[in-house]
């Protein structure tokens, strides 16, 4: 299984987060070169909703720890966030392959 972080970003997030970018960007990757997040980015048009991939052991609890010390979080530039598994079936690195 692998689980989905998702943000939901204040409407002045761009320059909100100005102060605490370079942190949030190297947490990110510190979580990438571990082995627990795959990817993150923004989505959508805003945009005001961030995605990460998280794998591992357990990535509900990765993810949701990550967030928890996530300098955007602290800082308030998410305003909001949840964590959901993500079933993978589909992929090379999917948890669980399912092939017709």
């Amino acid at each position: 299984m692998h689980a989905v972080l998702e943000y939901t970003f204040r409407d002045d997030h761009l320059t909100a987060r100005l102060p605490y970018r370079a942190e949030h960007l190297a947490y990110a990757w510190a979580a990438v070169d571990r082995g627990e997040m795959i990817l993150g980015g923004a989505a959508g048009d805003g945009p005001f909703t961030g995605l990460m991939i998280f794998t591992g052991e357990d990535p509900i609890a990765l993810a949701a720890a990550h967030a928890a010390a996530d300098p955007y979080v602290l800082h308030e530039v998410a305003t909001s966030w949840r964590v959901l598994p993500w079933a993978t079936v589909v992929g090379h690195d999917a948890a669980d392959p399912v092939r017709p």
